[in-house]
């Protein structure tokens, strides 16, 4: 199985988000999307979850 590396998982899967509603993913800081002042692009919807990693 392939190592992970750190620099390629921290580009990956920092600060992105998923839209519960389109699932359309957003790059964006934490704070910002608790405190609900980040709107998805394609459907206006602020409801957001953070990536799985796979």
């Amino acid at each position: 199985m392939a190592t992970k590396i750190p620099a390629a998982q921290k580009r990956m899967f920092q600060d992105v988000f998923v839209c519960k509603n389109c699932r359309k993913k957003i790059r964006s800081q934490a704070v910002r999307i608790i405190a609900g002042k980040v709107k998805c692009p394609r459907c206006n919807n602020y409801n957001f979850r953070p990536i799985k990693k796979k």
